[in-house]
């Protein structure tokens, strides 16, 4: 029985570890041949050697999504070597916990590195794969967060909550001026997922995580595994009318 992505073309960011590592061996499972891009072009290529050695199809390539010339460069190599791209996952971000009333440089560099990574590198993809996804008619999914709404009870990262709030205003912008284009834009709203990119919290703060689980009805963190429903689903047929949302996966964050 094919799959609910087969024959498509998916471009995932960040898809070297993490929701973006889920992501792209979850799409290749669903039939998608998929092109995995990660500033860590190894963790790139140790996914796509992970969907090929289960009969999938995929390629890696090193992008650093803030290099607004490298992704469009991208943009081309996806298509020579896989095709026009129906499905784009713009996934890459990054994070630092520093409170703006810390050090005034330190919290500067943090501001501009993130929305550089979490905002502009965003953009900067989107544009690249912008024609592609306008002639296949295709989807786009962004990763946001719980901090697409909230500041989270951790006082101490403004600048990832402001990025984050800009994607899901993005995403409700780019849905408007697409839809025309036939093209659906919609955004996942993680909650805590235990990945790399908070590895050393979880180690390290374990106060912070119970602030997390205290106000997650589910009463764990979740998992990479659990953002690929969702990103399946914004990916496939099954959600040919929905558009300019997010839907959130996080264990319930929200209701408390």
């Amino acid at each position: 029985m094919p799959g609910l992505l087969q024959d498509r073309v998916a471009v995932v960011t960040g898809g070297g570890s993490g929701i973006g590592e889920a992501i792209a061996i979850g799409y290749a499972r669903e039939g998608a041949k998929v092109a995995v891009l990660d500033i860590n072009g190894d963790s790139a290529g140790k996914t796509a050697a992970a969907i090929k050695a289960n009969g999938g199809t995929a390629i890696a390539l090193p992008l650093d999504v803030s290099q607004r010339e490298a992704c469009f460069a991208a943009a081309k190599e996806v298509a020579r070597q896989l095709g026009a791209v129906s499905v784009l996952v713009n996934n890459a971000g990054i994070n630092r916990r520093n409170p703006i009333a810390a050090d005034a440089d330190v919290f500067l560099k943090d501001w501009q590195d993130i929305m550089a990574v979490n905002l502009n590198g965003m953009l900067n993809v989107t544009q690249a794969f912008l024609p592609a996804l306008r002639e296949s008619k295709g989807r786009i999914v962004n990763i946001g967060s719980i901090q697409s709404f909230v500041h989270v009870r951790t006082p101490n990262s403004a600048a990832y909550t402001t990025s984050k709030h800009g994607v899901l205003g993005f995403t409700k912008a780019l849905a408007a001026e697409l839809g025309k284009d036939g093209v659906r834009v919609n955004a996942i709203g993680p909650g805590l997922i235990e990945t790399p990119l908070n590895a050393q919290v979880r180690a390290t703060k374990p106060e912070v995580v119970q602030v997390f689980l205290d106000h997650t009805p589910l009463g764990r963190a979740g998992k990479p595994e659990d953002i690929v429903g969702p990103a399946v689903f914004l990916a496939s047929d099954m959600s040919s009318y929905v558009t300019g949302t997010i839907v959130m996966a996080d264990g319930g964050y929200r209701t408390i």
